[in-house]
C-alpha cells in the first residue's frame, strides 16, 4: 500500500490491544470502512486486522493513521489519563470523522486548564469530551446523547448491546442525573459522580 498521498486529509483509528487481545476490531473496521467510502469514494477495504502486528503482552494504544492508504501504525504503550473534574464548554467545532488533525479539539482543552476534561456544547446539546463519547445515569438507565461530535466504537457497541439508549441532553437537566461516564476505546465506560462536571 502506498504511504505517499498526503493530500487528502488524514484519519485515525485508535484501537485498545490488551495481552495480545484486538479490542472490538470490527467497530473499528466498519468505521474506518464508512470513512474511506465518504471521503475518498473508496470501495476497497483497508483489512486493520492483517496490518496489525499484535503485542503479546502489555496494554496498548494502536495508533493506525490513513486515508485512501495506510500511513502509519503505531503501538504506544497505554497510561491512562487522569480525569477528575470536568466542565462544559460551548463550541461549534466539527468533528464527525475521526481526523488524525486534532488541533481544534486540543486548543478547547488548552484553554480550559482548570479541569481534567472539557464537555462540548454545541447548539445547546451536550456531545462529547476531547477525547471521548459521554453518558448520564438516571438511576436507571445510561443515556448517550444523541448528536455526539463522533460516533465512537465503544459507544457503538454499548448501544447495540442495549446497555446505552440515545436522547437529546441540555446543560440545564444534568440534575436528572446522578452519574456521567466518559467512553472510548481505551478507557472502556469510566464513571464519574455527577458534581464533577462544572457548568460554567
Amino acid at each position: 500500500m502506498s504511504i505517499k498521498d498526503v493530500s487528502s486529509p488524514l484519519l485515525l483509528e485508535t484501537i485498545k490491544i490488551e495481552e495480545g487481545k484486538i479490542h472490538n476490531l470490527s467497530y473499528h473496521q466498519a468505521r474506518c470502512d464508512k470513512s474511506r467510502q465518504s471521503l475518498f469514494n473508496s470501495t476497497d477495504r483497508l483489512d486493520l486486522n492483517a496490518i496489525i502486528n499484535v503485542p503479546q503482552t502489555g496494554t496498548y494504544r494502536c495508533r493506525i493513521v490513513y486515508n485512501k492508504d495506510l500511513h502509519s501504525i503505531e503501538y504506544i504503550p497505554y497510561t491512562p489519563k487522569k480525569i477528575e473534574r470536568l466542565k462544559i464548554v460551548p463550541s461549534n467545532i466539527e468533528y464527525s470523522f475521526k481526523y488524525a488533525n486534532r488541533d481544534a479539539l486540543n486548543a478547547l482543552l488548552d484553554d480550559n486548564k482548570d479541569v481534567d476534561e472539557v464537555i462540548i456544547e454545541k447548539e445547546g446539546c451536550l456531545t462529547d469530551t476531547t477525547i471521548s463519547n459521554i453518558a448520564f445515569y438516571d438511576g436507571a438507565q445510561w443515556f448517550t446523547p444523541d448528536r455526539p461530535l463522533l460516533e465512537g466504537t465503544m459507544r457503538a457497541k454499548l448501544i447495540d448491546e442495549g446497555f446505552l439508549k440515545t436522547k437529546e441532553i441540555r446543560k440545564n437537566e444534568l440534575s436528572d442525573y446522578s452519574q456521567v461516564a466518559l467512553i472510548n476505546a481505551m478507557i472502556g465506560f469510566k464513571t464519574l459522580n455527577i458534581d464533577a462536571i462544572r457548568t460554567s
